[in-house]
C-alpha cells in the first residue's frame, strides 16, 4: 500500500509542471497590429498610439470604412494622440493632454475629431459632447499603403505635418507649436534675470536667436555675453552674426580674436573657424 502511495504521488509531482504550463493562456497576435510613434516638434512631444489594419484588396474607404461616418482611425482601440504642450491643429488652439483621434472620411475631405475621452474601444462609445476640437482637411490621392499607416514627413522647430495614408487615399494635418516664439520670450526673461557674472545665458539665447534669424536680438545677446566673460565660442558666434549681417570685415577680426584664445584641446573648433575665415575671403 506504502508502495502504490509513493508511485502516485511521484506521478503527481512530474505532471504539476505540464499542467501549469498548459493553463497558461495562448497568445495570438493581433490581426491589426500595435504601433506607437513619438515625434518631437521643438519642445513638445507629440505621441500617437493606434492599430494598423490591412486593406488585403478590400474597397477601404466608402465600403470597409462607410463614409460620413465616426471612425476610430485605425482598428481595435480609437487611436490616442497625446501632446506634451499646448498646440495648434492647422491653426486652431488644443490644449495639451491627451485625446482620441475620432475622424469622419468623406470623399473629398474628412473631419478630424481629438476628443477628451482618451482611452476607448473603437468608436463604439463615442460621445460628441467630448470633442475638443474639429478640424477639416483635404482627402488627397496617394501611394497605396497596404497598412494604415500614421507618419511624420514634415517636421520643423515650429511646426509637424501628420499624414494619415491607407489604400490609395491620404490626409495631412499640420501641427503647430510655436516653439521659437515661446523660447525667445523665455530667452529673454532668463537673459534679464542673469546674474552679472553670467556669461552662459547670454550667450545660448543669442546662439538661438542667430539660429531663428533675429540677428539684431543675437547681436545685442552675444554683446552682453562677451562683456562678461570673452571666450572663443561666444567670439566666434559673433564673428558668424557679423558675416550674417554682411559685416564680412568684422566677422574675420573677431574670429581670429577667437583663435588667439585657442588651446590644443580646441584643433576642432580652431579648424571650423578657419575655415569660415577662408569663406569670408573669397
Amino acid at each position: 500500500m506504502r508502495k502504490y502511495l509513493a508511485i502516485c504521488l511521484f506521478l503527481t509531482s512530474a505532471t504539476l509542471p505540464l499542467v501549469a504550463q498548459q493553463a497558461a493562456p495562448l497568445k495570438i497576435p493581433r490581426v491589426s497590429q500595435h504601433q506607437v510613434i513619438t515625434q518631437t516638434v521643438g519642445l513638445t512631444d507629440i505621441t500617437i498610439d493606434y492599430s494598423r489594419p490591412v486593406a488585403k484588396g478590400r474597397t477601404i474607404f466608402g465600403g470597409l470604412v462607410p463614409y460620413d461616418k465616426v471612425w476610430r482611425t485605425g482598428a481595435n482601440e480609437a487611436t490616442q494622440i497625446t501632446f506634451s504642450e499646448d498646440v495648434t491643429i492647422d491653426g486652431k488652439p488644443l490644449p495639451k493632454g491627451a485625446y482620441s483621434l475620432h475622424t469622419i472620411p468623406g470623399k473629398d475631405s474628412w473631419t478630424l475629431i481629438f476628443n477628451k475621452t482618451a482611452k476607448q474601444w473603437g468608436s463604439f462609445n463615442y460621445e460628441q459632447a467630448q470633442d475638443a476640437l474639429r478640424v477639416t482637411a483635404k482627402a488627397e490621392k496617394g501611394p497605396h499603403a497596404e497598412v494604415f499607416t500614421i507618419t511624420f514627413p514634415d517636421v520643423t522647430t515650429d511646426d509637424a505635418v501628420v499624414a494619415l495614408r491607407w489604400a490609395d487615399t491620404m490626409v495631412l494635418f499640420k501641427v503647430g507649436t510655436n516653439t521659437t516664439a515661446n523660447v525667445m520670450a523665455a530667452a529673454t526673461a532668463s537673459v534679464a534675470a542673469a546674474a552679472p557674472t553670467d556669461a552662459a545665458t547670454p550667450a545660448r539665447a543669442a546662439s538661438f536667436a542667430f539660429d531663428s534669424g533675429n540677428n539684431a536680438l543675437a547681436m545685442k545677446w552675444i554683446d552682453q555675453s562677451l562683456k562678461i566673460k570673452p571666450s572663443m565660442g561666444n567670439l566666434y558666434l559673433k564673428s558668424r552674426i557679423q558675416a550674417k549681417g554682411g559685416d564680412r570685415a568684422g566677422a574675420i577680426a573677431t574670429a581670429e580674436s577667437a583663435l588667439k584664445m585657442a588651446t590644443p584641446k580646441d584643433d576642432a573648433l580652431a579648424e571650423e573657424i578657419r575655415d569660415s575665415i577662408a569663406e569670408w575671403k573669397k
